[in-house]
């Protein structure tokens, strides 16, 4: 497979960071956006450690929230690297709150940076593919954009969007050899999840079918098989990636 620019968004979080590592491994220039104190605090350290590892992956500021940001960013990268053939919407946060309690902020801060990115983002590259006759692009959803979960209603929402998404523009590129799928994992052995309270960690676990939590390279490689120019025929599909935990 020829080497192509890939963009991931959130690519200094937990499965973030894998995807660069995987893409990057399968010759492809891999590029990441990050808003620094909101989206990534650490990303001195993140980018010294990817260095040390030997991986080059440039990052370039966005607000994944806000369309003009997205548009300056991939005008930049566009002009700094090339134009984006890969795009993997990766980004996302949650605010949690049971729905009698949430404010307003909770909800629109969640749609925002996880649903509306999507739009944001792909609306940059998307023209370009189309134009060139390739492009793929992977959005990273949840086992709780399929199933809803307690206390989350706007993430579920924002996630279970995504797919929405997906489904439409799919329709729209594959004509022109632009592929768009989903995956929505389960819970994720991150650095974040490693961090729950044990007991609740193993009630989770307990759900699981599988019997354990999914590793980062495991969504990874889904990814990479996504944006691989032999998956050209797959387009508008949604893949769980959850150890059984939600069959549908």
């Amino acid at each position: 497979m020829s080497a192509k620019i890939a963009l991931v968004t959130g690519g200094a979080g937990g499965i973030g960071t894998e995807i660069c590592r995987t893409l990057s491994r399968e010759g492809h220039r891999v590029v990441t956006t990050c808003a620094p104190v909101f989206e990534c605090p650490n990303l001195a350290d993140w980018k010294k450690n990817m260095k040390a590892e030997g991986f080059d992956v440039p990052v370039f500021e966005a607000d994944v929230a806000d369309f003009e940001s997205c548009r300056l960013a991939v005008e930049q990268i566009e002009k700094e690297v090339g134009p984006v053939d890969i795009l993997v919407n990766c980004a996302g946060i949650t605010r949690d709150s049971v729905l009698k309690k949430m404010t307003s902020d909770q909800w629109q801060q969640v749609l925002s940076v996880n649903l509306d990115s999507v739009f944001n983002m792909t609306r940059q590259v998307f023209p370009g593919m189309l134009d060139r006759g390739f492009g793929r692009i992977v959005n990273i959803s949840s086992i709780n954009g399929r199933k809803g979960q307690f206390g989350q209603a706007n993430y579920s929402a924002a996630k279970a969007g995504m797919h929405g998404f997906t489904m439409a523009v799919a329709q729209e590129g594959i004509r022109k050899g632009v592929t768009v799928n989903t995956i929505s994992p389960g819970y994720v052995a991150t650095e974040m999840v490693k961090k729950i309270r044990e007991d609740v960690l193993q009630s989770i676990i307990a759900q699981i079918p599988a019997g354990r939590l999914a590793e980062p390279w495991e969504i990874a490689r889904v990814v990479a098989f996504l944006a691989s120019e032999k998956s050209g025929f797959i387009s508008g599909a949604n893949i769980d990636i959850n150890g059984g935990q939600f069959i549908h």
